[in-house]
């Protein structure tokens, strides 16, 4: 598997990564462990969990196969997050020093290590003074509690205005962006990934295949039933089967995968992948599977190589619509290039 550097930093990680969200609920313990060798063997080396992932079981779970295997301490990079409600109290939120704190400390408990490569903010948090939150995030790579830190669901001005602020003050800078990323989710290259890639941050897209849609599962005409998430969960129809199931260009995006994914003697989930990794600033592609199975059918994405011709054609038929303004054909973008 393709090794890339994590952002700004020094530190290595592989092109896919495994996020941890499914372990402790839709996946048990012997099965996490079993897809965390799986990973292991494949090449990996890159593995992403959360606090508020089944309310710390994933972290358990992720401890618990660590501290039976001290070869894959040695050899992982260790991703976690905090920044969402950890407990009843209005103190067991946010990005504070007073929750950051616990919830680290907590996070290093359940994860059973005395340090933790890349900490993460999950999420911005509008009440918190942001030059408390760098100043933990500071102290807790002084102290060596964490290697690197990086942001989730960040803006634009957001991330910017973080990294500006920690070079004020001669402070450690972020290295990562976690945000949701896939051929029906490019908004982000308006605002988002330029920034990112301005101050250098690597980015880490979670969501690859926009909730199983980019595997091929769903078709025209037919509600999903059966082993799907949307089949298994009617309430979440609202959330995206009636959205994106009336939206043609879904069905273009799905038609163009399925038809480079048959020349490939590849599944369409293993093309979405490969497009996603080759990105413009993408570091490694949290691959969210539920099963062995899914997990090695996605990890073979890495032996994936389009074509220009493909990539231009994916890129085409998942183009996110703007307005005229200020991206779209009068404005800044339109301008930008016609001065290249």
């Amino acid at each position: 598997m393709e090794m890339r550097l994590l952002g700004n930093s020094g530190a290595v990680v592989s092109a896919y990564a495994l996020g941890t969200m499914t372990f402790g609920n839709e996946t048990d313990e012997r099965t996490s462990h079993r897809m965390l060798e799986d990973y292991l063997d494949a090449g990996g080396n890159f593995i992403d969990t959360a606090d508020i992932y089944n309310s710390g079981a994933s972290e358990e779970i992720v401890g618990k196969w660590l501290h039976s295997n001290q070869a894959a301490r040695d050899s992982v990079v260790l991703a976690t997050k905090g920044r969402f409600a950890t407990g009843e109290s209005p103190n067991d939120a946010g990005n504070s020093r007073r929750h950051l704190r616990r919830a680290l400390e907590d996070s290093l408990r359940r994860l059973g290590v005395d340090h933790i490569d890349l900490y993460q903010l999950h999420s911005w948090d509008p009440l918190t003074p942001l030059e408390e939150t760098l100043g933990f995030l500071a102290d807790a790579v002084s102290a060596g509690l964490i290697s690197y830190y990086g942001f989730s669901n960040f803006t634009g001005w957001q991330l910017t205005k973080a990294v500006w602020l920690a070079r004020l003050h001669n402070r450690p800078l972020p290295v990562t962006l976690q945000p949701q990323y896939n051929l029906l989710e490019r908004e982000i290259e308006s605002e988002i990934v330029p920034a990112a890639l301005d101050a250098g941050l690597g980015l880490l897209p979670w969501s690859p295949l926009a909730g199983g849609w980019l595997t091929g599962k769903y078709h025209r005409e037919t509600v999903p039933a059966g082993n799907t998430r949307v089949g298994e969960n009617p309430a979440r129809q609202f959330q995206g089967w009636d959205l994106r199931s009336s939206n043609p260009q879904t069905w273009h995006v799905l038609d163009a995968l399925q038809q480079i994914a048959s020349a490939h003697g590849a599944a369409p989930a293993q093309v979405a992948l490969a497009w996603l990794a080759g990105r413009p600033g993408v570091t490694s592609v949290i691959l969210g599977a539920r099963t062995p199975e899914q997990l090695e059918g996605n990890l073979q994405a890495a032996g994936v190589e389009l074509t220009a011709a493909e990539l231009r054609q994916l890129d085409e038929v998942s183009a996110p619509a703007v307005g005229n303004y200020p991206y779209g054909r009068d404005g800044l973008t339109q301008r930008s290039r016609r001065l290249g």
